[in-house]
């Protein structure tokens, strides 16, 4: 038993410090970047948000929108290879949509097929197991990239420098960091493992850095200013699922609820009602999901996802409209012109308040 007696940090438990600046107007800021790869030779210049790959959020229609904006989406790995293939033969796909695999065989087949038989149209691979650590997710990074050797291969889920250097040095371009810290995961209640997010960003971007990948964080975003954050700690890329759960493209069933409100009906003096619509929104790693995809779940498994009843929250654009407005009003005030240039400009002070929460969150 070992006990690490450092603090670590979550995007709540720190603001960042404002600097001065030589720019003027949020206009002024570029919020997109040219990634380079260590492995993959493409170069890819885009706003580093993506969608996750949960079955309500890492869809077809979410991917339409994110690509516009040039931003990514990384498609759940339930869709038949058909419906694959119709997506990304009517689209344009090549740079900012991740196909997403797990460890099973019928996944490895699926994608071995898009890569060899449409080799021009999606070469973007997301090897997504949420626990990393485990031996077969090496040996698929090594596999995949001996194969493919021209692919964009992101895998993950890892916490910890020396597994983001492995897996890099294994093959892969990016790792996805973060456990336990999704709205819809509950792995650090059921197993006790994770680690707060913006520390674990600190620990394996550096890493990741130092020898030529890069990092994706994944989870923890309850707010814009949590994206920010994260880029200010250094991560390449920002993934979300809860966040983009509950607006009008995004899947799951639509609910209904009805409540009293604080009106009075004048005539007859009874209180008023009023119906809100929900969506369904669910952890991939909850009995849900299981039931739903793999037909029941294994008796040697607990569930480690939630369901969740979101609010509808009105349109993706909107939405990305205002996470690219807060990334560029946070640009403004470090003073970066560049979203590649936010890790340099970016200074954190650990605080034990975050927000004025008197009117809501």
């Amino acid at each position: 038993m070992k006990i690490y007696e450092q603090t670590e940090l979550d995007f709540k438990d720190v603001l960042v410090k404002p600097k001065r600046s030589f720019i003027n107007s949020r206009s002024e800021v570029e919020i997109t970047r040219e990634y380079k790869f260590k492995w993959c030779p493409r170069k890819i210049v885009g706003t580093g948000i993506i969608s996750s790959n949960m079955a309500t959020v890492g869809t077809f229609e979410i991917a339409k929108h994110m690509m516009q904006s040039k931003m990514f989406c990384c498609l759940h790995k339930h869709y038949p290879v058909e419906d694959l293939i119709k997506f990304i033969t009517e689209n344009d796909c090549r740079d900012y949509i991740f196909l997403s695999m797990g460890l099973r065989d019928e996944d490895y087949a699926k994608i071995e097929k898009i890569l060899t038989e449409y080799p021009d149209k999606c070469r973007n691979i997301c090897i997504d197991v949420p626990n990393a650590y485990i031996p077969r997710v090496k040996e698929l990074v090594i596999k995949m990239r001996e194969k493919f050797p021209d692919i964009l291969l992101m895998v993950g889920n890892a916490v910890t420098a020396e597994l983001v250097e492995d897996l890099i040095l294994s093959g892969a371009d990016i790792v996805k960091c973060g456990i336990g810290s999704g709205s819809a995961c509950i792995t650090r209640r059921i197993t006790g493992v994770g680690r707060p997010q913006l520390s674990t960003i600190f620990e394996c971007a550096d890493t990741a850095h130092g020898i030529g990948g890069m990092i994706c964080s994944d989870g923890g975003v309850v707010y814009i200013g949590d994206i920010c954050k994260a880029f200010g700690a250094g991560a390449d890329f920002v993934m979300m699922g809860g966040f983009y759960a509950g607006c009008e493209e995004a899947a799951g069933d639509i609910i209904e609820k009805t409540y009293l409100t604080d009106q009075i009906n004048q005539e007859t003096g009874e209180r008023l009602t009023a119906v809100k619509k929900f969506k369904i929104f669910y952890g991939m790693s909850s009995e849900y999901a299981q039931n739903k995809h793999y037909h029941g779940m294994p008796k040697y498994r607990a569930s480690e996802g939630r369901v969740a009843e979101v609010p509808l929250k009105g349109s993706i654009d909107r939405m990305n409209q205002d996470i690219l407005g807060g990334l560029r009003s946070y640009m403004t005030y470090i003073g970066a012109r560049r979203l590649k240039d936010v890790s340099k400009c970016t200074t954190f002070y650990r605080v034990n308040t975050q927000l004025n929460t008197v009117f809501g969150d």
